[in-house]
């Protein structure tokens, strides 16, 4: 446990470093006098565009960078960034990222049943480069890596009526997988034909296809929550693929674009490289209609995607709303509405549903998520072998709701230290009482490090 700690803080160490060190040269900024912690916030306010470049999207120069979400995806312009940057003659870097010191308690009021109580730290890190190419040409690179491996071990973290993915030739159920050491090693490139026009191509081992919405783990209204969605293997389980190829168009608040990817989910082994496959393919539409907004509708094909189920191959159709408003500097509202659909052919067709909201009011934050999603007794271990047959063959409907606050307890070198609790109410059909007993809660407990919120000028928010 020493050597896990000591690793996070050393990764983490790294953040405060180039937040520090570009603190001292950018001097054309103007810095919020309110507060030392409204000062770290708005260490990048009001650049003085004339010494140093501006940062933009990673597939636009026309776009702004708060438009990024993950792999290719959008997200509202007026999204709320928190990240450490820095900037040189010709390249712009961003490194953001997570570390949650939680402790989980899970089916608390039922002793636990299916559930279990553990202390892990969930956490990811992605940097971030680019640069301009010519009069037209935008090169970026992205990097995002996770200790989940060695900080919540190889088969994650307990959470009811969880699925996807497996362990030790074991489906892993009522558990949330790690993610991988390397979760996006991927390069992109953007011709601009004019102002409105863009097309881009992408290539990532791994890195994220064009379907669903940005991954949970990059949206705000997700953002003091620890947990992955139920929903998760219905909606963005495809974020982390080991082989993408994605070609796309924009014009102005339009974007099509579609995918080659590897079907197959990472396997147990997170520090490798999984074979790549591109098996697999996808298309997405979005539309940012407002700085507010951001739509999309999406379908993909995707190849054996269940190393258990090596035959089984899946349609995912999703279409998801995001909103995002910034109240004022140091406050915002942002929430995200989803859809998701897996259709494995037969009666095998299972919907979910996601609600999530976050309001950040300075340093109080108050957020939820409401999760609709079906799942089948095979995905809840309750097959004909588990001893519970009379359960077998069916499909059950869950619904969860989770309520949680966090406060900044104190900034340091651009830096939040968050305390936070949640609690869940699952409420799953009565069929599924026997197994894990009756309205099960959970509860968790955390400490989140995250970089502060940057305060971007209107320039930059609205490019």
């Amino acid at each position: 446990m020493k050597i896990i700690f000591f690793m996070l803080m050393l990764t983490f160490s790294i953040y405060p470093a180039i937040a520090q060190h570009e603190h001292h040269n950018m001097e054309g900024m103007k810095h919020d006098s309110t507060s030392n912690s409204q000062k770290d916030s708005a260490y990048t306010e009001h650049m003085n565009h004339d010494e140093m470049p501006v940062m933009t999207h990673s597939f636009s120069r026309n776009l702004p960078m708060n438009r990024n979400g993950s792999g290719t995806s959008w997200l509202p312009d007026e999204t709320p960034l928190y990240a450490y940057m820095k900037h040189s003659h010709k390249w712009s870097y961003m490194v953001h990222g997570s570390i949650f010191l939680r402790q989980n308690w899970q089916n608390l009021n039922n002793d636990y049943r299916r559930g279990g109580k553990k202390f892990d730290v969930p956490n990811w890190f992605m940097g971030m480069a680019q640069r301009e190419i010519g009069k037209r040409g935008l090169l970026s690179f992205h990097l995002m890596m996770s200790l989940d491996p060695l900080t919540m071990g190889n088969d994650g973290y307990p959470l009811l009526f969880q699925s996807g993915e497996s362990y030790q030739g074991k489906p892993l159920i009522d558990r949330q997988h790690p993610h991988d050491l390397f979760s996006e090693v991927s390069v992109g490139y953007t011709h601009m034909i004019s102002k409105d026009i863009d097309v881009f191509g992408y290539i990532g081992y791994p890195g994220e296809p064009a379907i669903g919405p940005t991954a949970f783990m990059h949206r705000i209204s997700a953002f003091n929550n620890p947990d992955a969605p139920l929903s998760h293997h219905w909606q963005d389980a495809t974020h982390i693929v080991f082989g993408v190829a994605t070609v796309g168009f924009r014009y102005k608040m339009f974007k099509v674009e579609g995918s080659s990817f590897t079907g197959r989910e990472p396997d147990e082994h997170r520090y490798d490289f999984d074979k790549p496959r591109f098996d697999s393919y996808s298309y997405r539409i979005s539309l940012n209609p407002t700085a507010n907004f951001a739509l999309q509708f999406s379908q993909g094909w995707i190849k054996s995607p269940e190393q258990l189920h090596p035959s089984e191959d899946i349609k995912r159709t999703t279409a998801s709303v995001i909103h995002s408003k910034m109240l004022n500097p140091n406050s915002h509202w942002t929430s995200s509405l989803v859809w998701g659909l897996n259709d494995a052919g037969g009666h095998h067709k299972e919907h979910s549903v996601l609600a999530e909201s976050n309001l950040q009011l300075n340093r109080f934050a108050t957020y939820g998520r409401y999760e609709f999603v079906q799942k089948s007794s095979e995905e809840l271990g309750l097959d004909v072998d588990s001893g519970n047959p009379i359960l077998a063959d069916q499909r059950f409907n869950v619904h969860a709701i989770t309520l949680g606050v966090s406060y900044t307890v104190y900034t340091f070198l651009h830096t939040n230290v968050n305390a936070g609790l949640q609690g869940s109410l699952y409420m799953p059909e009565k069929t599924l009482e026997s197994i894990y007993g009756k309205t099960p809660l959970s509860a968790q407990v955390y400490i989140r490090l995250t970089p502060s919120l940057l305060s971007m000028n209107k320039h930059s928010m609205h490019h």
